[in-house]
């Protein structure tokens, strides 16, 4: 019983506190010591913390953006040049660069690639490098893909050395088989002929292939293979129908890349191939004159060479990226 005689409030001892001049009961003055306004300061700088953090990760990437963009018009200035280049006249291009165009577009025209087509050693040239581009990249295909199988799931003495030896044919370049091979291939008769080139790029093409495949053949799960053989699949319907459609986009990754380095080759091309009849490499170099650049032939030839490479990377796009990532991720 209280003093006044009056009953007792219930809820009197759940009451806060009540403040008395902006004092608390216990002597503090109102915000010192109270949690609430300790809190508050330091939520603002949170606030302004993500925003600044925010505001810089914004400038930061569109920083890389406008590097990557710039890089990247530098990158294709050269092309450019050289695309521009073949659509103008050579009297209009001694007169200046071939900027001017932006200024005086009508100067555009389609005269040289007419010229360059109605050229029957650049458009032999052309038949020439694509009958030894596609069958140097189909062989290296097809015998890595079983060299590599091979290596990875079949069992043979002396496979880990042999497969050592491959691997250390990486690094022989080039240049130190090109005596050799050409007093092999003038003894064999196949010096200055096109199968000789192409049985050259497709053996320093092997190796690459072989280490290549035989690492993500390598990575397919055993038991997908044993279960195909318990289904009586032999060792070739094993390799066709279950091997080959899951290295799909290694090999065509594989595929790309030897058809780009046999259709830019110039080297192989100049010692091994018929002057007669040579690549597009050999036959726009043929073409250079003693005193001039001659670049109403130089200008189409080239960029026309770029053409096909790009046609066929733009078309195994997908496979190419993914064989790039299931290597980066294996």
């Amino acid at each position: 019983m209280s003093r006044s005689g009056a009953a007792p409030d219930p809820g009197r001892e759940l009451r806060p506190p009540v403040r008395e001049n902006g004092a608390l009961p216990g002597g503090g003055a109102a915000g010192q010591g109270s949690p609430g306004s300790a809190g508050a300061p330091a939520r603002r700088t949170g606030r302004a913390t993500s925003w600044a953090g925010r505001a810089a990760g914004g400038l930061a990437g569109g920083a890389v953006r406008l590097f990557l963009v710039v890089a990247a018009l530098f990158w294709l200035l050269p092309t450019l040049g050289l695309l521009i280049s073949s659509l103008v006249a050579p009297t209009d291009l001694n007169d200046g660069g071939w900027w001017q165009v932006f200024g005086a577009p009508s100067r555009l025209t389609a005269e040289n690639y007419e010229r360059l087509l109605a050229n029957e050693t650049i458009t032999g040239s052309l038949l020439n490098t694509f009958a030894i581009a596609v069958p140097a990249t189909l062989l290296v295909l097809a015998l890595g893909a079983f060299a590599g199988y091979a290596f990875a799931w079949l069992e043979f003495p002396g496979r880990d050395w042999l497969f050592l030896v491959v691997v250390g044919l990486l690094v022989v370049p080039v240049q130190v088989a090109l005596i050799p091979v050409s007093e092999l291939f003038g003894t064999i008769g196949l010096f200055e002929t096109t199968a000789g080139v192409v049985l050259f790029h497709t053996a320093f093409g092997l190796p690459f292939a072989v280490f290549l495949l035989r690492n993500f053949f390598a990575e397919i799960p055993r038991e997908l293979l044993e279960a195909a053989r318990l289904d009586g699949a032999g060792e070739l319907r094993l390799f066709t129908r279950v091997v080959l459609p899951l290295g799909g986009p290694a090999i065509a990754s594989l595929g790309i890349f030897q058809f780009l380095w046999v259709w830019n080759d110039m080297l192989v091309a100049l010692v091994f191939a018929d002057s007669a009849h040579p690549p597009i490499t050999v036959a726009l170099q043929q073409q250079v004159r003693q005193f001039g650049n001659n670049i109403d032939v130089l200008a189409p030839g080239a960029f026309l060479s770029m053409v096909v490479p790009l046609v066929v990377f733009f078309a195994f796009q997908r496979q190419f990226v993914t064989g790039v990532m299931a290597g980066a991720v294996k």
